[in-house]
């Protein structure tokens, strides 16, 4: 055999718990239906992230405040103020799934803006806009205006504001980045106020933060592009400012990273990793020391042609693998939705069947299920791996998302399986159940594994 390389796995030595690593944005429905939330049910997708939601971004009806709150003028204290109908029936979906709503408090994005833009601006009044806010977390969470008592944590106010540095083509934000930092002060405090430690309140969806190693700040570097700069990094520095000045809450920060938005994400997945110790240190730096942070947008190819093939998954699953040991808290896929958008990567609208990258959110749960991270390593620096422990069931993940052909040649202490199985994806199998035994494993390029061990 060529190009063998060990796979090493101690189940006696755990480093904690696996994270939420494969949650989603939007869910997969099809009109009024969520007649394909068993997919969610089947992966074990954790969170459902409620941005640009339903039919063609939002269709004017789900989650936004404006669609729940459709006349700003109205009391917001009285429950005939409030269109909720299509919005509990996508939460209820998501419940009965044993996927949770991740609710973003704000609206979706207006790529037409340049034409018009309608929802973008600031609220005309920040107070009222909080106790909107409230209404819906009451109408969710404890039964309001006819209500449900759903266990929803994050509530996440607003969606990549910080694009306002390119106002002739913002299309989340039109206001300026005061009147961002002001808005989520009052509604952080108000709702922290009315709910406590109940629910995890944040934002604010950061673009991005692709020139972190030009911050100048935290790096001694000064920013080469200072347009980018701004656009990326001193938004982020003054948010983080104003909010400690004025005493607001930070439960979660979260961010975003996409393939098409810098070369060096397409080249080599691992940079993000920096980005996520980055976010974490300039947390960190502003006394957010307990705030969790979170990837909720993220995807490696936006290309439709990585849709359903091994390297689109392979990738995907080896990211996922590799995150769970940065500092990042949880992360959402962008997205799960159905349509021909090349964001879109996980079931296919035409036969309503998963793509080859959706199997890979299920490998990932078999580990998150199993809780007990263990150590695990291989020596083939391209491959990534981990492993899980429950008892008497182990799983152990690797995926190859290089174009090598790799033979794995496993080493397990602390375990002694008596049986095994080995599903895998790749050019010839859709998380196919092989019938291999435990011994030398074959990883074609652009190939996952899971091996699933019983003692």
């Amino acid at each position: 055999m060529n190009n063998i390389h060990t796979l090493s796995v101690d189940f006696g030595t755990l480093r904690g718990a696996f994270k939420p690593m494969h949650g989603i944005g939007q869910p997969p429905m099809t009109g009024l239906s969520n007649s394909m939330f068993h997919y969610l049910t089947r992966a074990g997708i954790p969170y459902s992230r409620l941005h640009d939601v339903g039919g063609w971004m939002g269709g004017g009806l789900y989650v936004d405040i404006p669609n729940l709150f459709r006349d700003f003028d109205a009391d917001e204290t009285d429950p005939a103020s409030y269109d909720f109908a299509f919005t509990d029936k996508i939460i209820t979906g998501l419940v009965e799934a044993g996927c949770e709503p991740y609710f973003r408090l704000g609206v979706t994005i207006e790529n037409a803006h340049m034409l018009r833009s309608y929802r973008i601006h600031p609220p005309k009044d920040f107070a009222k806009w909080a106790r909107i806010c409230e209404h819906v977390i009451r109408h969710y969470t404890e039964g309001w205006a006819d209500g449900f008592t759903y266990p929803i944590t994050y509530w996440e106010i607003w969606n990549e504001p910080d694009d306002c540095y390119k106002n002739e083509t913002s299309a989340m934000w039109k206001g300026t980045p005061e009147e961002y930092f002001a808005l989520y002060s009052v509604a952080a405090r108000h709702l922290k106020a009315c709910f406590g430690d109940r629910i995890k309140v944040g934002g604010y969806g950061h673009c991005g933060v692709y020139e972190y190693q030009k911050d100048p700040h935290l790096t001694g570097i000064d920013g080469e592009d200072r347009y980018i700069y701004d656009f990326t990094i001193s938004f982020l520095h003054g948010f983080l400012k104003y909010q400690r000045e004025t005493g607001a809450p930070i439960d979660f920060f979260s961010w975003h990273v996409y393939d098409n938005c810098h070369a060096s994400t397409r080249e080599d997945f691992r940079v993000i990793g920096e980005h996520a110790a980055y976010v974490r240190r300039i947390l960190d730096h502003y006394g957010y020391t307990e705030t969790e942070h979170h990837l909720n947008e993220w995807n490696l190819f936006t290309d439709v042609r990585h849709r359903d093939d091994p390297q689109g998954a392979a990738k995907t699953l080896g990211f996922m693998l590799m995150m769970q040991d940065t500092s990042t808290d949880l992360m959402c896929f962008y997205d799960g939705g159905l349509g021909f958008s090349p964001y879109r990567c996980l079931i296919n609208p035409d036969t309503g069947y998963p793509y080859r990258t959706y199997y890979t959110f299920m490998m990932y749960d078999s580990l998150y299920r199993l809780g007990n991270a263990a150590e695990s390593f291989c020596s083939h620096p391209g491959v990534l791996t981990q492993a899980a422990i429950d008892g008497k069931k182990a799983v152990i993940v690797a995926a190859n998302p290089t174009g090598e052909s790799i033979t794995l040649s496993p080493e397990i202490a602390g375990f002694a399986p008596t049986d095994v199985q080995i599903l895998r994806i790749d050019e010839e199998n859709r998380y196919t159940l092989t019938g291999e035994a435990l011994g030398p494993i074959p990883l074609p390029p652009y190939a996952c594994v899971e091996i699933k061990l019983w003692s």
